[in-house]
C-alpha cells in the first residue's frame, strides 16, 4: 500500500492517468494526495473531478485557488471568468453533485501517521500547525454552511495583507484563504506579497519565499504544497513543492509519501495546454 502526492492538475486528466500508470497505482490499496487546483484552464476539468471523486476515501484533495474559483463561478461570480475552461463542469448533468463534493474538501490535511501536512500554497510565518488547522476549519465551516454564497462573492482580493488576531468577518476569512491557496512570498513580519508570481530572485525587495522566512512557526513541520509552477519541484526547509507546470508544458510530478524513507520525485513530461509558462 502506497501513498502518492501529486502536483497541480488543472484539468490535465490524460497526463494524470499516464502518471498513475507509471506509478502502477492500485485504487484498491493505494492512496492519492492532491495538492489542489484540480480544475481550470486545462482541457478536462470534468474528467479530473469525476475521477478523483470516484476514488472516495482513497484520495485526499485540498482546495486550491482554482478550485475555489470554480465554486465562485458556479455561484454566479463570473467577474474573473473569461476562458470558458470550466464550462464542461458547469453544464454537466452531475454538476451539483461534483460541486457539493468539491466544497466539502479540506483546505489543509495533516497525517500524524505519515508525519506530513498537505496544503495548496503556504503558511504565514506566525502560524504553527495547530493554528493553521484551526483557521482552515473556520473557512471550511463557512464553505460547507449557510455563509457559502456570501464567501464566494467576497473572497477575491489581496487585502488584508497581514494577519491580526483582531481580524473578523470576511477580512479574516479572505486572509486565511489567501495564505492557504495563494501565498508564495511574504515579508519577514508576515506581510503578504500576493502580486509576486515569478521564481525566487525576481521578487520585490524585502520579500522572501514563505518557507524561507527565518523563525517561521511551522518550520518543524513537513509540508507538501503546490501552486508555484515557476518554482518547480523544490525541497527546502521541510517543504516539498510539487507544482511543476503540467498545464504549461512542464512536468506532472508525484512523490511517494513516507515517514522515514527517502522521498523521490517521479515525473512525466507534459505537452502543455497553455503557453508560455506562467500564471496563478
Amino acid at each position: 500500500m502506497a501513498t502518492y502526492a501529486i502536483g497541480d492538475l488543472q484539468g490535465c486528466y490524460d497526463e494524470l492517468r499516464t502518471l498513475l500508470d507509471r506509478l502502477q497505482f492500485d485504487p484498491q490499496t493505494d492512496h492519492l494526495w492532491l495538492v489542489g487546483d484540480l480544475v481550470n484552464r486545462g482541457p478536462q476539468s470534468l474528467a479530473v473531478l469525476r475521477f478523483i471523486k470516484d476514488l472516495g476515501e482513497q484520495a485526499v484533495s485540498v482546495l486550491g485557488n482554482h478550485d475555489l474559483h470554480l465554486l465562485a463561478v458556479a455561484q454566479g461570480n463570473r467577474k474573473h471568468y473569461q476562458d470558458g475552461s470550466l464550462d464542461d463542469v458547469l453544464r454537466a448533468a452531475d454538476r451539483d453533485e461534483l460541486l457539493d463534493w468539491l466544497r466539502h474538501r479540506p483546505l489543509l490535511h495533516h497525517s500524524r501517521n505519515k508525519g506530513f501536512t498537505l496544503l495548496h500554497a503556504g503558511l504565514p510565518p506566525q502560524w504553527d500547525l495547530q493554528t493553521a488547522q484551526s483557521y482552515a476549519r473556520e473557512v471550511e465551516t463557512v464553505l460547507q454552511g449557510e455563509g457559502f454564497a456570501e464567501l464566494m462573492r467576497e473572497m477575491y482580493g489581496n487585502r488584508p495583507t497581514c494577519w491580526s488576531d483582531e481580524l473578523s468577518g470576511m477580512e479574516r476569512l479572505r486572509f486565511i484563504i489567501n495564505c492557504l491557496t495563494r501565498l508564495r512570498y511574504c515579508n519577514p513580519d508576515g506581510t503578504l506579497g500576493l502580486k509576486e508570481k515569478g521564481p525566487p530572485g525576481t521578487q520585490a525587495p524585502g520579500l522572501l519565499p514563505w518557507f524561507e522566512v527565518p523563525g517561521r512557526a511551522s518550520a518543524g513541520e513537513r509540508i507538501i504544497c503546490g501552486h508555484w509552477s515557476a518554482l518547480g519541484f523544490a525541497c527546502r526547509n521541510n517543504v516539498w513543492s510539487l507544482d511543476t507546470g503540467c498545464l504549461w508544458g512542464g512536468q506532472l510530478t508525484a512523490m511517494r509519501v513516507r515517514r522515514r524513507k527517502p522521498l523521490i520525485a517521479i515525473q512525466i513530461s507534459c505537452p502543455g495546454a497553455f503557453t508560455p509558462w506562467g500564471g496563478d
